[in-house]
């Protein structure tokens, strides 16, 4: 279908552009182009603390069954849907059945047949409702995918794939309804300034309000973190000097001055860096000031509280774990945690939403050190802080010079340089296991993790971990963890497929993982434990966030460590292999790797590639528009 009265001169791309324009020169106001919602402020204390599996239930509208099932959907969809559109789900779906694309799981093609089903002849592809609730399922998708925004030309291209009539004049609908904002970004990137008297290009944006307020939220609290800031003088200043000059390496001197001197700082390197941060947080520990480390999984943060080892009182939690409550301090009456310094490792897995609620989070003055190797994979959500506040080169930035050692460390540091070179290892901390066909794969996996390794290493099972690129195919962690449980808990899987013994792995958020052994089930659901304790999945969430956890994928492992890793590389999954991944699964070794190797050729060009693209945020622009900041002191 074509519009009868649209003319070949109608660009909406075109159109928004001379709305910018307008909007510079005072001809029109930026609230009639644009909406710049209020940023979040810091949440308020939770009521009561949960444990990690548990989250509020929305309760689902008593007609919300019925109505799925008139339009051919399961009874069984209900709780999704509620927790997807709230209380108020069956009267959105009833005044508009696209509305379904909103829960996680739902596809463009089923809701379709749903909107059919209940509209009959009136449900078409040129619905004005599809083609917005298409804008926010495309806008959804492109956030798992990592993107914050997306430039409306590629909005567009989406529609038409799903047959939308008039994609560009869907999505100006779509803004025009704020069901969607548009942005203007002006950040030209810090290496490629415009030229002198040239304006820099103006880019369009188009994204959702969750998103945009997480990305400004944050923009504007690390101004308040800033522009509150006062640079120690006197015996303070002095304080700070000393602790840089006892510190344990140059690079963590470097470290401690930049945060004695500046509210946000950013921290760069390997696995060997992570001591700089902490040397940091014991300092200013030792000057008296209140500060806490946060890591990205439970594995890092046992590694960072073994590491402090209760020299000073700095606190080690889990950034999911301080955000929902049940690690760290009591919040204060506004909201926020009584600290100084918040030092965040791990800082590449950020996402745009909770570091957002993690800098609202700190009090006026404090100083945040976003310390992460931008190298390894990114965050599960949608954002890319580190990389985004490191582009804005507008807080001071420390690169570690302390390398990785040993040969899995050389290694490593090679391939982050796009470099897959033989290392010498003379007590095979790295070992190359080529393999035929994913069949073999398994069977050297299985003998490495069972036999091999603990054997050379003197280590335990649970010692050694499987990381594989993807849970599919015939060598993927649902075929490994099959044929490891076989060997190692061989069981009927009384219990969803599990039974007391296994080793399973606890993922209650995308990103999020928490290695556990399956204990025993009752009434409430599966028992787990880890070196933290015991605590329960309910029976509802089980095939939900639970899979068998000898084997992970380098996107679950990320954040942690192991003594042993074993890295599956089979055949079929060399499309899935790039730079951050295999520098991500091979970093993941603490004292040795093996490399099932069954991609052949397809390795070495992964490494040698640039990594793969960035992500669309708007973190850096906003960042840079804000005021430069005043000198020290």
């Amino acid at each position: 279908m074509t519009s009868e009265h649209a003319t070949p001169a109608a660009d909406p791309a075109a159109e928004l552009r001379a709305a910018v324009r307008a909007v510079e020169s005072g001809e029109r106001s930026a609230a009639s182009f644009y909406h710049r919602p209020e940023p979040p402020r810091a949440p308020a204390p939770p009521p009561e603390r949960r444990g990690p599996a548990g989250r509020a239930a929305v309760p689902v509208p008593d007609g919300l069954p019925g109505l799925l099932a008139a339009g051919g959907a399961p009874e069984a969809l209900a709780p999704r849907v509620a927790a997807a559109l709230g209380e108020d789900a069956e009267a959105e779906l009833r005044a508009d059945p696209w509305r379904l694309l909103a829960t996680p799981g739902v596809a463009p093609g089923q809701a379709d047949e749903f909107a059919r089903a209940l509209l009959g002849d009136e449900a078409g592809p040129a619905d004005e409702r599809r083609g917005q609730a298409l804008i926010g399922w495309l806008l959804e998708r492109a956030a798992l995918a990592g993107h914050t925004a997306l430039e409306p030309g590629r909005l567009a291209s989406g529609l038409a794939e799903h047959a939308v009539p008039e994609p560009e004049e869907a999505v100006r609908a779509a803004i025009e309804e704020g069901a969607v904002l548009v942005f203007q970004d002006r950040g030209a990137p810090a290496d490629a300034p415009a030229a002198e008297g040239e304006e820099p290009e103006v880019r369009l944006l188009v994204g959702l309000e969750r998103y945009a307020m997480a990305e400004e939220g944050l923009a504007d609290g690390l101004g308040r973190l800033r522009g509150t800031f006062a640079a120690p003088g006197g015996e303070a200043a002095e304080g700070w000097a000393a602790a840089a000059a006892e510190a344990p390496s140059p690079s963590a001197a470097e470290l401690i001055r930049a945060a004695g001197e500046a509210a946000v700082v950013t921290h760069t390197g390997g696995e060997a860096s992570r001591a700089e941060p902490l040397a940091l947080a014991l300092a200013a520990a030792r000057l008296g000031l209140r500060a806490a480390v946060a890591a990205h999984q439970p594995d890092g943060r046992r590694r960072l509280a073994s590491a402090l080892g209760g020299e000073a009182p700095v606190a080690a939690v889990t950034v999911s774990g301080l955000l929902d409550g049940h690690e760290g301090p009591e919040r204060d009456g506004e909201g926020r945690f009584p600290w100084d310094l918040l030092v965040v490792v791990d800082a590449e897995r950020l996402a745009a939403e909770p570091a957002a609620a993690l800098v609202e989070s700190l009090p006026d003055g404090a100083r945040l050190v976003l310390s992460g190797d931008p190298l390894l994979l990114g965050s599960a959500g949608p954002g890319q802080v580190l990389a985004d506040v490191l582009a804005s080169g507008r807080f001071p930035k420390v690169v570690s010079r302390t390398p990785d050692p040993g040969p899995v460390g050389e290694l490593v540091s090679g391939i982050g340089v796009g470099e897959l070179a033989s290392v010498e290892a003379p007590d095979r901390e790295v070992v190359i296991v080529p393999v035929a066909d994913p069949g073999e794969a398994v069977h050297r996996t299985v003998q490495l993790v069972t036999e091999s390794i603990p054997r050379a290493f003197a280590l335990g099972v649970e010692q050694v971990q499987v990381i594989v690129p993807g849970h599919g195919g015939p060598a993927g962690t649902r075929a490994l963890n099959a044929a490891l449980k076989a060997r190692l808990n061989a069981g009927p899987g009384a219990f969803g497929g599990f039974d007391p013994g296994d080793r399973a792995a606890h993922s209650p958020a995308p990103g999020q993982l928490r290695l556990v052994r399956v204990v025993e089930a009752d009434e409430r659901g599966l028992w787990v434990e880890d070196e933290d304790g015991r605590f329960v999945v309910p029976r509802e969430r089980v095939a939900e966030t639970l899979r068998h956890g000898w084997a992970v994928t380098a996107h679950q492992a990320a954040g942690a460590r192991w003594p042993a890793v074993v890295a599956v590389l089979p055949g079929d999954a060399a499309g899935a292999l790039d730079r951050r991944w295999v520098y991500t699964a091979f970093g993941r070794a603490a004292r040795h790797l093996s490399v099932v190797q069954g991609c052949g050729p397809a390795l070495e060009r992964a490494v040698a590639a640039p990594p793969a693209g960035e992500r669309e945020t708007r973190l850096r622009a906003l960042v840079r528009e804000q005021p430069q900041a005043p000198p020290a002191g």
